[in-house]
């Protein structure tokens, strides 16, 4: 009887570890690190808040990324697409290559939240000085990503894979006549050297319970792009307008011509978009009807089809009525910024959100529509397939009707959110490795 108990128990020691062991051996790890980090992810952030630098000028945040990958070990390049930090940590085995992103810049906006780490930084926009502020959650983005690197890098040798960490300036737009953003990143071959196989982000959602993740599958943003548009006329004195090819009214009739782009030639039934005049500027005084008015504005869709469809309607409905008013139009489409439609690869979106569920709960993963906000993230998405996805940030039990938007004074997050962040990550970029080391061999 002992022989035969002593044999078992030798063939139970000799068993090979499973796969299901180990996978869930690191997911242990990752959620006891995370918990372990939670505050040090919570004080970077609030450094990150009290310091924010406008895009393509994220000198000091920079540094305070990079002092940080270095002393992880990591190899860290500095100085991509300006200000730009990425750092590749290498697995103990081959695998594939998975890239993590989380952008840096602040805004012009002036902080109005009581806090004890609120902005009172100021920067330069457009030559003029202004407040600075983190008010759409950038330093939350760059905090939970240092903590995604600190996490796995204290499992390097458990890695089948690699990744990459991309921290990415100017995700808001840099300053007029400068290059910036994923755009630049993508052209100085951050997705290179080594080749990026897949890439996740978030972002986080003040409108959003902490602890839920919001995402779709396909178009979760809409492509953005501005333009401009000149109205050449004939100045006149304004008591004989017969005397003047007027681009004011010229301008109204474009104004008006473009709203019908939308509700008469688009199909509201299967997907939204729009066309925004947010700026007119012509004339000096109440009785001069002056030679030039420029326009600028918006565009938003959620495919390139509508994309393309809307540029040409937006060019040929302004250019004709301009014709017919006498006047001369120019369309500059794309004016100053064009972001493509950020798409949820819908393969990898089904593959991986069994990982978003173990983290955060089936019951905190909400399937929304699409949002006609634009989000930079679609030019890596573009590349290589991608996932983006919106985290909690608003304190649980305060109405969605009363958290102050993205972008405003009063924007506000509750940092208790940041953990499931770094889980998520982390798990995301682990979980991929590990389904997909095979491909790699």
């Amino acid at each position: 009887m002992k022989q035969t108990l002593l044999g078992l128990l030798m063939m139970a020691l000799l068993q090979p570890i499973s796969y299901a062991d180990t996978h869930d051996t690191k997911n242990q790890k990752i959620d006891q690190s995370a918990d372990a980090l939670e505050q040090k992810v919570i004080d970077w952030r609030r450094h990150l808040h009290q310091n924010p630098e406008l895009g393509n000028r994220e000198f000091e945040t920079s540094k305070y990324i990079a002092t940080h990958l270095k002393a992880l070990g990591l190899e860290v390049q500095t100085g991509v697409a300006h200000t730009g930090v990425v750092a590749v940590l290498k697995g103990g085995s081959p695998g594939p290559v998975v890239a993590l992103r989380a952008d840096m810049d602040a805004l012009p906006v002036k902080e109005r939240v009581d806090l004890p780490f609120a902005s009172k930084a100021t920067g330069e926009y457009m030559g003029k000085e202004v407040p600075v502020m983190h008010a759409c959650g950038h330093d939350t983005h760059v905090a939970i990503l240092m903590g995604v690197a600190e996490i796995l890098s204290g499992m390097k040798d458990e890695l089948p894979g690699s990744v990459k960490f991309i921290f990415q300036p100017a995700e808001e737009g840099p300053p007029p006549g400068e290059e910036g953003g994923a755009e630049l990143m993508v052209k100085q071959d951050v997705l290179k050297n080594p080749d990026v196989d897949v890439i996740f982000g978030l972002h986080i959602s003040a409108g959003t319970d902490v602890g839920k993740i919001n995402i779709r599958k396909e178009g979760i943003m809409a492509s953005s792009d501005d333009f401009k548009i000149t109205i050449d006329g004939k100045q006149a004195h304004g008591s004989t307008p017969w005397d003047s090819v007027d681009p004011i009214v010229t301008a109204s009739q474009i104004i008006n011509s473009l709203q019908t782009i939308v509700s008469r030639h688009m199909p509201l039934t299967q997907q939204a978009s729009v066309v925004t005049v947010g700026s007119i500027h012509g004339g000096v005084r109440s009785n001069i009807i002056p030679e030039k008015v420029e326009m600028l504005g918006t565009i938003r869709t959620l495919s390139e089809t509508d994309r393309t469809r809307i540029h040409e309607l937006v060019r040929k409905k302004a250019t004709a009525v301009g014709e017919s008013m006498g006047a001369t139009v120019t369309v500059d489409l794309p004016f100053s910024s064009a972001y493509p439609v950020t798409y949820n690869n819908p393969a990898l979106t089904d593959e991986m959100m069994p990982t978003l569920e173990a983290v955060a709960g089936a019951d905190n993963i909400q399937i929304i529509n699409p949002i006609t906000g634009a989000e930079d993230f679609s030019f890596y998405a573009r590349e290589v397939p991608g996932v983006f996805f919106f985290l909690g940030g608003k304190p649980k039990g305060l109405p969605a009707s009363e958290a102050a938007p993205h972008h405003t004074p009063d924007f506000y997050i509750d940092e208790s959110g940041l953990k499931l962040g770094v889980k998520a990550l982390s798990r995301l970029a682990v979980d991929y490795m590990e389904a997909h080391a095979k491909d790699k061999k």
